[in-house]
């Protein structure tokens, strides 16, 4: 690789550890057949981060941890906290509930940012994300998070399902710090979809393709100055399933 690209080393890092936390994720989502849930509690995630912005105390506490918001966190945790009383109380209705939800948060985030003149700036960027020009101190957050996707799966079913929503709320904070609402719904669901769910996969093959889409994208991004949100969810998909079309004529001949 040449000189001039290496600052792109950062950005495929981050996608790789995005996708270790978020592809385990949503196969957990698409078992629990709420698909819905994580763009809701992702877009509360967005909400906070934007609501944070406008005080003085969460930027001075984000100020000393880059790319981690608290009240980005403590957005997505009552969203998730939300979820789970629909499931436990709304199952009949959860889909229609978690759709509301999730248009509250964008209806919120959007009047957070109203008088703000550079609001629709910030709103953007919080759907859009910018994993390209990611921070190697973004790292440091995204890498023990990650971590603790990893330690989760070796956990008992029932401590996983304990555990569930915590760490989804926490892994889509920092996600969407780094990435976007766009990138980190892509991320969780698509090639668990693919791979996992029609394909039959393991988790290991969807994490493996998921960050081959990542860096599709990121590369179509800087090569063709594309948006790379966009890039990334389009790339992801077309691995994905050039991945499940190979893998699918690979059985057949076998």
């Amino acid at each position: 690789m040449s000189a001039e690209w290496m600052w792109i080393w950062t950005p495929v890092c981050a996608s790789v550890l995005l996708s270790l936390m978020l592809a385990p994720l949503g196969d957990k989502v698409l078992q629990r057949g709420v698909v819905f849930a994580d763009i809701a509690i992702a877009q509360w995630a967005a909400l906070g981060v934007l609501a944070g912005g406008r005080f003085a105390w969460s930027r001075e506490w984000g100020g000393s941890l880059a790319g981690f918001s608290f009240s980005g966190l403590v957005f997505a945790l009552l969203a998730s906290g939300i979820v789970h009383l629909i499931l436990q109380r709304g199952a009949a209705y959860r889909e229609a509930m978690i759709g509301v939800l999730y248009v509250v948060g964008a209806s919120l985030a959007t009047i957070s940012v109203s008088h703000d003149p550079h609001g629709a700036q910030a709103l953007a960027a919080t759907l859009n994300g910018d994993l390209l020009w990611s921070l190697p101190s973004q790292l440091y957050v995204l890498a023990p998070v990650a971590l603790l996707i990893v330690g989760w799966l070796g956990f008992s079913s029932e401590w996983r399902q304990q555990l569930f929503l915590p760490l989804f709320a926490l892994a889509v904070t920092v996600s969407v710090e780094v990435a976007g609402v766009y990138v980190v719904f892509a991320t969780l669901i698509t090639t668990p979809l693919l791979l996992c769910r029609i394909g039959g996969r393991g988790i290991v093959s969807a994490i493996v393709i998921c960050i081959a889409g990542h860096i599709a994208g990121l590369i179509v991004a800087a090569w063709g100055d594309f948006p790379v949100g966009a890039s990334v969810v389009l790339c992801n998909l077309v691995v994905g399933v050039v991945a499940l079309l190979l893998l699918r004529r690979l059985q057949s001949k076998g």
